[in-house]
């Protein structure tokens, strides 16, 4: 289950960032003109998501809760699934040795243990929406953090453009004189203030 979230969480993230980089270029598109006599004079820089991901303090923060929630609520589905086990074994036990005064008797303890795996059932689909609900949320925090971020960043830079480059995007070659990932990781970091209340 760790595996799929840190997958899901990697792929929510290069899908978000490659949604701005696209809204970006589709607005650019539809530009006057005027516009495009300007792209001699573009300012553009970019930054490595992997890389601000692996060093901003907010997202690992962030993942490290996922990944104490995701465990919480491993250990609880794991603990309820043992005892329902338990159940079912010492049920099959009883009925194979007649254990149960009467065929009514069993077939009540049957209902029971039937209902027990329903509610387990429902209870896994519970906390395991409520876990990506919340990382969505998480991601979009993230987003929203950084996109304020470069807004405040790029007053004094003035790019023109600020490009995602994650893995799965069509940045095929950026010259590294353009890589700002550190820039805006320092920042980040610097403007963030952890939550001692865990």
């Amino acid at each position: 289950m760790k595996y799929i979230l840190n997958g899901f969480l990697a792929l929510t993230m290069v899908l978000m960032f490659t949604q701005c980089a696209n809204n970006k270029s589709d607005n650019a598109a539809a530009s006057s003109p005027v516009a495009a006599a300007g792209v001699a004079n573009m300012k553009i820089a970019y930054v490595e998501i992997d890389s601000l991901l692996t060093k901003y303090r907010f997202w690992n923060d962030l993942n490290e809760l996922m990944i104490q929630k995701e465990e919480n609520i491993r250990t609880t589905l794991n603990e309820r699934a043992k005892e329902l086990d338990k159940e079912m074994r010492e049920f099959q036990r009883k009925l194979e040795n007649n254990g149960f005064a009467t065929r009514e008797r069993a077939e009540q303890e049957n209902l029971r243990i039937s209902q027990k795996q329903r509610d387990l059932q429902q209870l896994q689909e519970k906390l395991t929406g409520e876990l990506q609900a919340e990382n969505q949320k998480n991601s979009l925090q993230l987003r929203d953090s950084i996109n304020s971020f470069l807004k405040i960043y790029n007053q004094d830079k003035g790019y023109s453009l600020i490009i995602s480059n994650t893995g799965f995007d069509n940045l095929l070659y950026a010259d590294k004189a353009f890589n700002i990932t550190d820039e805006i990781v320092e920042g980040l970091n610097a403007r963030y203030t952890p939550n001692t209340k865990k």
